[in-house]
């Protein structure tokens, strides 16, 4: 990775709330025109980060380049090419849907023709069309986050973070931005996405940066941080659905080099075998093909994110939107 191909680069980022260390020497990566997931725990320092690479806080020590700006000396500038969402929705209430985004394309300095065509453009594809006469006071929650969305995208900006965008969504329209946000990528914009969402962020994320008290603790593409959980799972379904147990228990009894055991899986029909190398895998095949078993279909799995979420962080990942976190917390006091 060259240095023309970072749109975001952040070197021993430091940032403390009293003697709260929000983030402890953060260093972290975002090549241009893909999309980086920052997974954490709550309070992990997720969200300290993304208020001081959009220019909101400044850190107490360390540096951050956005788009080839650099976040403390040129905040003005870097403010005119980056989009944020935060976790709660921040539109103005007395204007409609429609003034709202209008007003935000005119201060990113588009035409009035351009920013009322943005505007309408933005309002259909969040399906806010037929409310974009609205004051958003009158939106319900999850209008009130679409129009939110929309209006980080309008300027169709360099660098977009986005701090758990789809909490509280329903899932048609989650889909809806994740489609919005794979759009952007596409067009050449770059992602930074804090989500607790295992789903979303194998759907969107291209690598990912995993955080636990102000720390990155580890980093990598999707399949490349399973691998390092270790193993798979090699998944066998015999030819007949009675075979089951005693499949299962040739596998464990068959004493192959670290092969631990097999479980079978009644519900899916299939024996679920540990393996950590792909010459188990040709061992445990060998052995049933050896045994008279006939085998209808295998397949291996990787360890989920959710599983990789827990073994280097040693939390479950949220499943429900996350609450209100006590770095928040200690920010807002120190607003």
């Amino acid at each position: 990775m060259t240095q023309k191909d970072i749109a975001v680069q952040v070197r021993g980022l430091v940032k403390h709330f009293g003697e709260t260390r929000a983030l402890d020497g953060v260093d972290l990566d975002v090549r241009e025109g893909t999309v980086l997931g920052v997974l954490g725990p709550n309070g992990a320092g997720k969200t300290t980060l993304v208020r001081v690479l959009s220019t909101l806080i400044r850190p107490d020590a360390g540096t951050a380049r956005v788009a080839g700006y650099d976040v403390l000396s040129q905040p003005r500038a870097l403010r005119r090419v980056i989009g944020l969402t935060g976790q709660y929705a921040s539109v103005d209430e007395k204007l409609s849907g429609r003034e709202n985004l209008y007003m935000i394309g005119r201060l990113l300095d588009l035409s009035r023709k351009n920013a009322r065509h943005r505007a309408d453009e933005m309002l259909e594809r969040f399906s806010l069309t037929d409310a974009a006469g609205r004051p958003a006071g009158q939106y319900s929650g999850g209008m009130r986050r679409r129009l939110d969305l929309a209006a980080s995208m309008i300027g169709r900006p360099a660098v977009l973070y986005l701090d758990e965008p789809t909490t509280g969504l329903d899932p048609r329209t989650r889909n809806e931005v994740w489609g919005e946000v794979q759009r952007m990528v596409a067009e050449g914009s770059t992602v930074l996405l804090t989500t607790q969402y295992m789903e979303e962020a194998e759907q969107l994320a291209h690598e990912l940066t995993v955080v636990d008290r102000g720390r990155v603790i580890a980093g990598g593409r999707v399949d490349e941080l399973k691998a390092k959980v270790g193993g798979r799972t090699l998944q066998i379904r015999p030819a007949d659905p009675a075979e089951l147990p005693r499949m299962a228990e040739a596998v464990a009894r068959a004493g192959l080099d670290g092969i631990a055991g097999a479980t079978p899986d009644e519900a899916e029909g299939v024996v679920n075998v540990p393996i950590v190398s792909d010459m188990q895998l040709t061992a445990v095949l060998g052995m049933l093909a050896e045994r008279g078993f006939l085998i209808a279909g295998i397949s291996t799995h990787l360890p989920s994110l959710d599983e990789v979420f827990l073994a280097v962080t040693g939390q479950k990942a949220s499943s429900a939107p996350a609450p209100h976190d006590r770095t928040d917390a200690l920010q807002e006091a120190a607003a």
